[in-house]
């Protein structure tokens, strides 16, 4: 019975200390953006905490580029076009 509490105590310390380690922009961003479109407005706060406004701005930019780059290749399309349907803007 202690095995099991002792063993909870110990998975709890090591979630709470992973938390205390600081968060980069990019971890931000991907928490962020992925929060936004769950629409868990609580968890995107959170991730406002982690960085400055502006690292989050560049990290959000960031992830927005490589998406677009990636459903381009997957799409066998140009980044404009993928990145203009996603908007739901017409064709240029």
């Amino acid at each position: 019975m202690f095995d099991k509490l002792r063993n909870l105590w110990r998975a709890d310390e090591t979630v709470r200390s992973k938390d205390k380690r600081p968060h980069n922009l990019f971890e931000a961003a991907a928490v962020y953006v992925a929060a936004c479109a769950d629409d868990d407005q609580d968890r995107a706060d959170e991730a406002t905490d982690w960085v400055s406004p502006e690292a989050l701005s560049f990290g959000v930019s960031e992830l927005a580029c490589r998406a677009v780059i990636a459903l381009a290749r997957e799409r066998d399309e140009s980044p404009t076009d993928v990145a203009r349907t996603l908007l739901g803007l017409p064709a240029a």
